[in-house]
């Protein structure tokens, strides 16, 4: 059995007055959040945050209602109410006077216009194109896996997560130099602006570091236009629709979905790599099942995504509703901002038995929701699912013996509600 399953123990629902209590905006919740996801799913599915003023969507069935419906259930809507909250007009100014102009996420949006940008988006991401880079990215995975030191502590995100994704998505967007803590910190500052946990101070610093990362981009992109490459970037200044009445891409459009690519194909990827040591770290029996799988291909596919549905790296994402609707025997207005606990129902006990047990013969393991769902999906999960797998397997090739040098209660989280990251994973190993 593929499977660390602990007979007759599962987790016990969370009940009592946690949620009038606490928010997921406490920094202490955002970090240790499953005993609030509990409480949510047993108690209050779908649940009014007063801190965050958003109604948290814990349970499965009811994300997936939802995401069926992006009518009714806006993105666009749910996303410009999280973006920068409390500071976008600010936000908005700094980046109109510094950094080259506003461009608002083309992907973030409605059918039809989303269904045009999703088309074009489409380009970059063929088939073909995912599968030619399964080498090159496991020579990096390696070169980085070969350059960590054995036999001391390592800040795994530092020296492996965030280096080794940075350097696909450059790779693939066809950027050959580049400042890999730049655009760490580009990251984090994007990411920053739907995690609901930043002051003003924090927002104009976030603003600034979002300047430079345009007009780094923007420069890429002019050259793209003149020059075009076997790249991502090109891919997208390129694209074309025939028989659309707009069948390229606006100038700000594809500025828009390069940060996007930029962003999403580093920093959440990033995480899910920080993920699979965190658990190796914590839990032998699943170091033991990733050695044994290694070498079979459709094994280490269920691995990663038990692996996703444990520990999902994006914890929820926005929607808003555009009229008074009714989800999961409650009676939602219009203007009701939600946001979709991913994280929450992949926990849930009657979809996926024993969630907190790492079990790659889950007879629906593809259920998760890990990449969200409907229209909106991860349009990166090809790219994402490969890095992932590479990274698992190499490090069952090369590395045994991981142990965490921190205790649990002192990893440190980033504040956000968007996602669940880990900031700093010190640990240490032997080479095989």
């Amino acid at each position: 059995m593929n499977t660390t399953k602990q007979t007759g123990v599962c987790p016990v629902t969370g009940k009592g007055t946690m949620l009038e209590q606490r928010s997921l905006i406490d920094p202490e919740i955002s970090a240790h959040p499953k005993a609030y996801y509990d409480a949510m799913r047993a108690d209050d599915p779908i649940h009014y945050d007063e801190k965050l003023h958003m109604y948290l969507v814990s349970r499965f069935e009811d994300i997936q209602t939802i995401q069926r419906d992006p009518v009714t259930f806006s993105v666009e809507h749910g996303y410009k109410a999280q973006y920068s909250a409390g500071y976008f007009e600010e936000f908005k100014e700094i980046l109109e006077r510094e950094g080259g102009g506003y461009f608002p996420d083309a992907i973030m949006s409605d059918p039809p216009y989303h269904t045009r940008i999703r088309g074009l988006m489409d380009k970059a991401f063929t088939a073909h194109r995912v599968r030619e880079l399964e080498p090159c990215i496991t020579e990096i995975v390696v070169d980085l896996l070969d350059k960590l030191p054995a036999g001391e502590p390592v800040d795994i995100v530092k020296h492996f997560s965030v280096p080794v994704t940075i350097r696909v998505i450059c790779e693939q967007l066809g950027v050959e130099q580049y400042n890999a803590d730049k655009l760490s910190r580009w990251s984090q500052a994007v990411t920053a602006q739907i995690g609901r946990m930043q002051n003003r101070e924090q927002m104009v610093e976030n603003a600034k570091e979002i300047c430079e990362l345009q007009h780094f981009l923007i420069g890429h992109i002019k050259d793209r236009q003149k020059h075009p490459k076997e790249d991502m970037i090109s891919d997208l200044v390129h694209a074309r629709i025939e028989g659309s009445d707009e069948p390229t891409l606006t100038f700000k459009e594809v500025v828009s979905l390069v940060r996007a690519l930029m962003i999403a194909g580093n920093d959440t990827t990033a995480t899910a790599m920080t993920n699979l040591f965190y658990v190796l770290g914590t839990q032998p029996k699943v170091a033991e099942l990733l050695k044994a799988s290694a070498d079979d291909d459709k094994l280490m596919s269920r691995f990663v995504e038990e692996l996703l549905r444990l520990e999902p790296p994006v914890r929820g994402l926005s929607r808003m509703t555009t009229k008074e609707v009714e989800v999961g025997g409650r009676l939602l207005p219009k203007g009701a901002h939600l946001l979709l606990m991913y994280a929450s129902a992949n926990d849930q006990e009657d979809v996926f038995t024993c969630p907190r047990d790492f079990d790659m013969d889950r007879p629906n393991l593809g259920r998760h929701v890990a990449f969200g769902g409907g229209p909106h999906r991860c349009i990166g999960l090809s790219l994402a699912r490969m890095e992932i797998r590479i990274a698992a397997r190499e490090v069952a090739k090369r590395l045994e013996n991981i142990r965490l040098k921190i205790p649990l209660a002192d990893i440190p989280y980033l504040k956000s509600v968007a996602t669940h990251t880990i900031e700093h994973l010190p640990i240490s190993f032997t080479k095989r």
